[in-house]
C-alpha cells in the first residue's frame, strides 16, 4: 500500500467552474499506483469541488445561472457582509455543494464517466489561488 500527496494550485479569475480533470490526471499518471482510491480536498470555505458533464458548456452555464438564482449576491439577506456582497453567499454555495471528493482509481487513471469532469466552482467574483490536496491510496 502506498500513500501520495500532492497540493495542486488553481488560479480562478472569478465565478465560474475551472475544469482540473487534466491536472489531476497528469499527476496521478506519474504515480505507481495501478489501482485505489484519490481523494480531493479543498482547503476553503467559499468555493467547492464537483464532478460534472464535461462534453456541453451549456451545463456549466446552466449550474452557475441556477446558483446566482438559488443563493443571491443580496446584502440585506445576511449578516456576514464585511467581505463583500458575494462573501456569504459564496460560504453557502460552498455549503449546498461539496469540499472533497472519492474517486477510484483503475489501471493508474481516474475511473470517470464518459462525460465526467473535475471542476473547482469558484464562488467569489475576484481572483483567487485555490488549493486543492490530492491525497492518492493504492497498490
Amino acid at each position: 500500500m502506498q500513500i501520495q500527496q500532492h497540493r495542486l494550485t488553481v488560479a480562478t479569475s472569478g465565478q465560474g467552474l475551472y475544469e482540473i480533470t487534466e491536472q489531476v490526471a497528469k499527476w496521478l499518471a506519474a504515480q505507481p499506483v495501478e489501482r485505489g482510491l484519490l481523494t480531493l480536498f479543498l482547503r476553503h470555505t467559499s468555493a467547492s469541488l464537483l464532478i460534472q458533464e464535461n462534453a456541453d458548456p451549456d451545463v456549466r452555464r446552466d449550474l452557475e445561472s441556477f446558483f446566482q438564482r438559488l443563493v443571491p449576491e443580496d446584502p440585506s439577506l445576511y449578516r456576514h457582509n464585511e467581505e463583500g456582497a458575494d462573501d456569504m453567499p459564496a460560504h453557502i454555495r460552498a455549503a449546498l455543494t461539496q469540499v472533497q471528493l472519492a474517486l477510484p482509481v483503475t489501471d493508474g487513471r481516474l475511473a470517470l464517466g464518459t462525460w465526467q469532469g473535475i471542476y473547482l466552482f469558484e464562488h467569489r467574483r475576484a481572483p483567487h489561488r485555490r488549493e486543492v490536496l490530492l491525497t492518492l491510496v493504492g497498490e
